[in-house]
């Protein structure tokens, strides 16, 4: 029974912010991978990296999952539940052979068996929370608070700044149901800007420096001066 009043968001409609996915910076990320304290670890990122799997699918793959020669990587999807290949920088399948060889006599073998597993022995097939501990770890040591699936949003965002790869195939990647959640990343990145912006301020800086004196207009001369001003130029 209260007067209408104009108000531009309803009482009971508040606006919700738009959040911006969070990446990894690659220079925190570098130092984050030097960090690792193993092939498997290394391994685990570079997938994560370059897939942009959610943490639960990736460790949900077998070690029949796995093409190196494709440089495939089958998961299942945390909704779908269903299999999907997804393809994988040749850094996380070199990773993978070096921690395949160190475990090969401590892990069951067959392509339907796990293919992550613990280092501590009795050796057990990986869980998230391990693997969230091992990275909680990582970050103690760098100074950060990042977390798997920051790498996640890491992947999505430079999937989505290559100008050669299709929105769509980034959408079909990370398993979107709706290309409005693809493009988020299309967001720009607060460090990138900055970055950027930067490098705008230092080019201009430099340009300005370098910029010389313009040169004579045609026809002067510069007995004309001494004509206007009295004085006499010696040529």
């Amino acid at each position: 029974m209260e007067p209408h009043r104009n108000e531009r968001t309803g009482l009971y409609r508040p606006t919700v912010p738009t959040r911006i996915p969070r990446s990894v910076p690659d220079d925190q990320f570098n130092e984050m991978f030097a960090r690792l304290p193993s092939h498997r670890d290394r391994a685990l990122v570079a997938f994560y990296v370059s897939t942009g799997a959610r943490a639960s699918e990736l460790l949900s793959a077998t070690q029949g999952g796995v093409d190196p020669g494709r440089r495939l990587i089958t998961v299942v999807r945390k909704g779908s539940r269903q299999l999907q290949e997804l393809p994988a920088s040749p850094d996380a399948f070199v990773w993978l052979r070096l921690y395949q060889v160190e475990m090969q006599e401590l892990i069951p073998r067959g392509r339907s068996q796990p293919l992550w597993w613990t280092l501590r022995r009795p050796t057990r097939p990986l869980t998230y929370h391990a693997a969230h501990r091992m990275f909680e770890r990582v970050n103690q040591q760098v100074g950060t608070n990042a977390t798997l699936h920051s790498l996640r949003h890491t992947a999505a965002y430079r999937m989505a700044e290559d100008p050669d790869l299709p929105l769509t195939d980034v959408q079909l990647v990370l398993g979107h149901a709706a290309l409005t959640t693809t493009q988020l990343y299309l967001t720009p990145r607060k460090e990138e800007v900055i970055r950027r912006m930067l490098a705008h301020h230092a080019e201009q800086a430099r340009q300005a420096a370098a910029r010389v004196a313009p040169a004579p207009a045609p026809g002067y001369r510069p007995e004309t001066l001494g004509v206007l001003f009295g004085t006499e130029v010696s040529s």
